[in-house]
């Protein structure tokens, strides 16, 4: 059995460990930065948490530390440090407010490529362990076409895409589902894609556009996307970006406020009337390790 064969039989044995009780898995991206994708992601966590949910956040935007900043925290250890320096997975947990944990990916997540069979039976037995530890875990990407954003969207089962009225972001929130498309690891059947509309000045805004983009995703990319809600304007988030507090701790009847707080309804409530199967973070690495590791299986 030659080093290539080795690695694929590894990652189908290996990596595909089910959890008794897997985790609800939701990657938040976006086709740009600046849209707010961060925010949305922190304060989606709290509104969940305060639902009785057990949540976490992993942040995997490499290079940029927007959720540690927002939360006002400094993580002493990350993912990598799990994968490669014997640290256990809750040295790298960092509990947030409502009860929320979050995990930074570092330098880990650009790291996959690398792993030795070991560190790959490791960082699956932990994944497992976390799926054990959380009811729901929020996935933040970071923002644009990149290959590490677009792997997490195609290895995730339910991704939330983050866009605003700015034709910038129109037009980038499209490119990314049209090279998500190309893909061979994404799976439309397999994949719910719900958008929400950010920074709107009127609650129709955000319908009118989800429907202006969904039209051509439907038409040219021949496949449907859910709309999930709006969230206005609102100086208030800005503010509490500033103030290190998100803003449904700080200003909680804001306008963004009240609407973070229904999105996060309307994902508990989607989820408790359709059942949706739930793959866990486990599964999700899984892909990931796949696609990762590609070039070294067709070696």
């Amino acid at each position: 059995m030659d080093q290539a064969e080795q690695l694929r039989k590894l990652v189908r044995e290996n990596t595909v460990s089910q959890p008794s009780n897997p985790a609800r898995v939701i990657t938040v991206t976006s086709g740009k930065g600046g849209v707010g994708k961060s925010s949305i992601s922190v304060n989606l966590a709290i509104e969940l948490a305060r639902m009785g949910k057990r949540v976490l956040v992993l942040d995997v935007d490499f290079g940029l530390a927007n959720i540690e900043v927002m939360l006002g925290i400094r993580p002493e250890y990350n993912l990598a440090d799990m994968m490669y320096r014997g640290k256990n997975l809750t040295d790298i947990i960092i509990k947030g407010p409502e009860g929320i944990g979050f995990i930074s990916g570092g330098s880990g997540i650009h790291e996959l490529t690398s792993l030795t069979r070991d560190q790959i039976l490791n960082l699956t037995s932990r994944l497992v362990e976390l799926d054990e530890m959380a009811d729901i875990v929020i996935i933040d990407t970071g923002a644009g076409i990149t290959d590490a954003v677009l792997e997490f969207v195609s290895a995730g089962a339910e991704v939330l895409l983050v866009t605003t009225p700015e034709p910038t972001s129109i037009t980038d929130a499209y490119a990314l589902l049209k090279t998500l498309n190309k893909k061979a690891e994404f799976s439309a059947e397999d994949t719910c894609i719900k958008m929400i509309a950010n920074r709107v000045t009127a609650k129709n805004e955000g319908r009118e556009l989800f429907e202006k983009i969904n039209m051509v995703v439907t038409k040219f990319l021949d496949f449907e996307m859910e709309y999930l809600g709006s969230i206005p304007q609102d100086e208030q988030v800005s503010k509490a970006i500033i103030r290190q507090k998100p803003v449904v701790l700080s200003m909680p009847d804001s306008g963004a406020g009240k609407a973070l707080r229904e999105l996060a309804a309307k994902l508990a409530g989607a989820y408790a009337q359709t059942g949706e199967e739930r793959k866990g973070i486990a599964h999700l690495f899984n892909n990931l390790l796949r696609t990762a590791n590609r070039q070294k299986w067709n070696a």
